[in-house]
């Protein structure tokens, strides 16, 4: 069956978090927690959606959930996959799935992803993008587009912001050789979902690049997090 909006489950994997209002970050992990089932192991490293979704005593996560250091999310999915694997306790429908940030995928985490994907783990990873470091203070990662402001790239009649463009970062995984990878946005989430789905049935390393604007870094009303993640696709940004 083909995964959407009207008849995804009704169970909240990932609920009661402490994202920021209109987080497009957590639009994109609830809804693909639901696509993947309460069967996937999921780990994040240090970035907004651990920050919001492990506060003592509270877990947001229905699903079997971890907190990875920064740089090693793909290596910690690679040792929960083999370790599943090896207790037999792995069946078709747990998916090993990692949602970090665009610093901790762009930066931070490119080398263990890069060992995921030459290792063609069985494993699947997930960027929410939202450009800079927004967690730690809205600092510039290598994801912040040409001419944008961060507290690191500040914009003002004597500086001029981000000087330098967004990496290519979906073409950088494309390039290995990759099983599936695919690009998205929080805008259309059915495309999303079917992308997921998609990933989810797929062995091998998978990648998924989605937008997810941040009104708090971004300056953005909580309420258009959904129309600015749709322009950005229209308009090939």
């Amino acid at each position: 069956m083909v995964v959407n909006v009207k008849n995804m489950i009704d169970d909240e994997l990932f609920f009661g978090h402490k994202a920021c209002a209109g987080c497009g970050g957590s639009l994109a992990l609830r809804a693909a927690l639901k696509v993947l089932g309460p069967n996937a192991v999921a780990a994040l490293p240090a970035g907004c959606m651990s920050a919001v979704g492990f506060n003592f005593p509270q877990l947001a996560f229905a699903n079997n959930a971890m907190i990875t250091l920064f740089a090693a999310t793909a290596s910690v999915l690679t040792g929960i996959e083999a370790g599943l694997r090896a207790q037999g306790k792995k069946p078709d429908d747990c998916t090993v799935v990692g949602f970090a940030g665009d610093g901790g995928t762009a930066d931070i985490g490119l080398q263990a992803l890069s060992g995921a994907i030459d290792r063609n783990d069985d494993v699947l990873y997930i960027c929410y993008d939202n450009e800079a470091y927004m967690n730690t203070g809205i600092q510039k990662s290598s994801l912040t587009p040409f001419g944008a402001k961060t507290t690191t790239t500040p914009a003002g009649s004597n500086v001029h912001g981000c000087l330098t463009q967004k990496k290519n970062l979906f073409e950088i995984v494309a390039a290995h050789g990759i099983p599936y990878a695919a690009t998205a946005s929080v805008g259309y989430l059915n495309d999303f979902i079917r992308k997921v789905e998609r990933a989810r049935d797929v062995h091998g390393t998978r990648y998924i690049h989605v937008i997810a604007p941040c009104p708090t870094g971004w300056g953005c009303g909580v309420d258009e997090t959904v129309d600015i993640a749709k322009d950005i696709v229209d308009t090939g940004l």
